[in-house]
């Protein structure tokens, strides 16, 4: 069930997001939608800091989905080594890559059903390929939009896909994108899952959780 939210609170909470957070995009470096979504995947478990140290000499020797789909397994675990899960995040790019070549011509589909029929990419990624690579309006859910979400009572869901529907019924599709990026950066900057910076955080008000803590 859709948690009932007044209009002007979501209305708030937007107008505060973007002006706290007005330039927002994703922070992983990529120059076509191939490198957004090699990028995602090394992202997990890892900072984008540095996937993108590993991203800027992996890029220059392995451009197309060919080479990445031809480059040897053992090559491909000893460039991303440093992002941690190499294994089977090389596995995963691979097959990927693998699955561009034999279904869509070597290109990254731009839409959620054929990338949810590749292996290794959930919705959460899609929605990161989407929005970032092409433009196309989702809400990603990751670890810091459930949190912060649930914090400020936005959603009482604990299942991505459930929350997702959630916000995707509250907040407007036009804002679907940077809510996605404000929320990422605003759970980083002051709402860590340890101690939130609740005095600091412009959203307190406007907060289940920060309201509680007086």
């Amino acid at each position: 069930m859709v948690k009932i939210i007044a209009k002007k609170r979501i209305k708030e909470i937007l107008k505060i997001l973007r002006s706290t957070y007005p330039d927002v995009k994703t922070a992983l470096h990529h120059r076509n939608s191939l490198e957004m979504l090699i990028a995602t995947i090394l992202s997990a478990q890892c900072t984008d800091v540095r996937v993108n140290q590993v991203t800027e000499t992996l890029f220059k020797k392995l451009r197309t989905a060919k080479d990445f789909a031809g480059v040897s397994l053992s090559d491909l675990e000893e460039m991303i080594r440093p992002t941690g899960f190499y294994r089977n995040k090389a596995k995963t790019i691979k097959a990927c890559c693998g699955g561009f070549l034999e279904k869509h011509g070597g290109n990254v589909p731009d839409n959620m059903e054929a990338l949810l029929q590749l292996p290794g990419i959930g919705r959460k990624t899609a929605n990161v390929i989407l929005g970032s690579a092409f433009g196309i309006p989702g809400i990603v859910v990751d670890t810091h939009v459930k949190r912060v979400s649930q914090r400020i009572g936005l959603t009482e869901q604990n299942d991505p896909v459930k929350i997702e529907s959630d916000l995707m019924a509250l907040i407007p599709e036009k804002d679907w994108i940077d809510f996605s990026h404000q929320m990422i950066w605003h759970g980083r900057k002051l709402c860590p899952a340890r101690k939130p910076k609740c005095p600091q955080c412009p959203l307190r008000e406007l907060c289940d959780y920060g309201r509680k803590t007086g």
